[in-house]
């Protein structure tokens, strides 16, 4: 199931070091270059804990010291209501900066440099959707209600290098009983409880490595083309203009509300992205991805794998406003139902793939009241994209989604999204746009 409340995991972590790009100035004279600090500090200051970073620096051109770092942290622990990532940072860097800071009079009890080697995140998910399409005055009607208790553990290896994973149990509410995962919900062999991911992590200055069963979110699109696991590699470097190499095994996921479709082929997938920092004002980004398998593709469209391009474009009008878009085009299809001789000509909708969002502020569960609402226009060919990241559109259609993100308390943070469109023509082309469909997704999640 994806998430719109919180960045990917793959994409926050590629943040994490993409800012710290300040630190080819060393803005601390006397901490060796490299340094854990720096990231820990470059993401407390993008999340306004840390105060007067903007040009590389904190105090004007002039280096920083340990003991003006020191004030800094002390300045940091006196905060209220940040969030738990933010803490373990600052719990961290006081340990780190531990006799500073008893020199300035703050006191850090019982903390070591790694008393943080395993930490464990997660969050209880509740989710309801129904879904109604429409075709000749008859409805079919698919509801889901199910829940998940997702845990995220983190073992930090050395300096650079971590070791991370992630565990589900997934659970039917309507019937009281465990529940199949919720990709290929028509599958009751998957087990209820599953190693999501596990993966390998080293970061390094305008570098990054991930290896195992890792997270991946297309960047260039926003998870467009694939928001889900993959089992393989994948390489991030450069500064201002950045590339992700990935590759490995990956499935052909489908909405948890096609259950007539669920089944879920693995094949081979390779990708490379070009683009510049998500954080930038202006975002740009070209990309390629390829997925193989004969058996699934070629009695459908005559070829052994699809290749898809895809251009993605945003712009930030401000801290509150911004708006996105991407398109895909799949390339070097052949004919559908090669297996019973058809040579009907795979329809240009189902080749291609567009997303259009504007997005109004952002929940925040670490901030009670917060909330952020978005609207969006979308289509989802059947050959464009691979593994979605949208919870509401239902994979092949097209139409609008709107949705709202609102913190209720601290760490419980609801979602309600609707869309409204139509099932696009089948994938061997033929068809007409009959079906109208109509989808209520929401979401309930603890974090913890």
């Amino acid at each position: 199931m994806k998430k719109r409340i919180l960045p990917a995991l793959g994409a926050a972590l590629l943040m994490s070091i993409s800012g710290t790009s300040f630190a080819a100035s060393n803005p601390f004279s006397d901490v060796p270059d490299g340094h854990w600090a720096y990231d820990a500090v470059s993401q407390l200051a993008s999340d306004g804990v840390i105060n007067g970073y903007g040009d590389g620096t904190f105090r004007g051109d002039r280096n920083i010291t340990r003991y003006e770092m020191a004030q800094m942290i002390a300045k940091a622990m006196a905060k209220a209501d940040v969030s738990a990532r933010d803490k373990a940072l600052i719990d961290k860097l006081a340990a780190e900066f531990r006799d500073e800071l008893n020199n300035l009079g703050v006191r850090v009890a019982n903390l070591e440099k790694h008393a943080d080697m395993v930490k464990w995140k997660g969050k209880l998910v509740y989710t309801y959707a129904n879904k109604i399409e429409e075709d000749d005055g008859i409805n079919e009607k698919t509801t889901v209600q199910a829940g998940t208790l997702r845990l995220e553990p983190s073992m930090e290896v050395n300096n650079h290098w971590s070791v991370n994973a992630r565990i589900d149990y997934n659970f039917d509410v309507k019937a009281d009983a465990n529940a199949v995962d919720g990709s290929n919900a028509a599958n009751p062999e998957i087990p209820t409880t599953r190693l999501r991911r596990a993966w390998a992590q080293g970061d390094y200055n305008n570098f990054q490595v991930l290896l195992g069963r890792l997270p991946y979110e297309t960047f260039v699109d926003n998870g467009m083309i694939y928001d889900e696991s993959l089992s393989g590699a994948q390489v991030t470097f450069g500064n201002k203009v950045k590339a992700t190499l990935t590759a490995g095994r990956s499935k052909q996921f489908y909405s948890i509300m096609e259950n007539d479709a669920a089944v879920s082929p693995t094949g081979s997938y390779q990708a490379i992205e070009i683009y510049n920092p998500r954080e930038e004002k202006f975002t740009w980004g070209l990309g390629y991805h390829r997925w193989a398998n004969r058996d699934a593709l070629y009695a459908e469209c005559g070829t052994s794998a699809i290749n898809i391009y895809d251009i993605g474009l945003g712009y930030r009008f401000d801290k509150n406003v911004s708006l996105n878009g991407a398109y895909a085009w799949a390339r070097d299809l052949g004919h559908e139902n090669e297996s019973v001789g058809s040579s009907d000509p795979v329809s240009s909708e189902a080749k291609r793939a567009f997303s259009i969002e504007l997005d109004y502020k952002e929940a925040d569960p670490a901030d009670k009241g917060s909330f952020g609402i978005f609207a969006a226009y979308r289509q989802l060919g059947h050959y464009a994209v691979i593994a979605p990241t949208y919870d509401a559109i239902p994979y092949g259609h097209r139409g609008l989604e709107v949705g709202v993100d609102y913190t209720f308390a601290k760490n419980l943070v609801g979602t309600a999204k609707y869309f409204i469109g139509k099932k696009m023509p089948d994938e061997n082309g033929s068809g007409e746009h009959l079906q109208s469909s109509k989808v209520f997704y929401g979401e309930l999640n603890f974090y913890f």
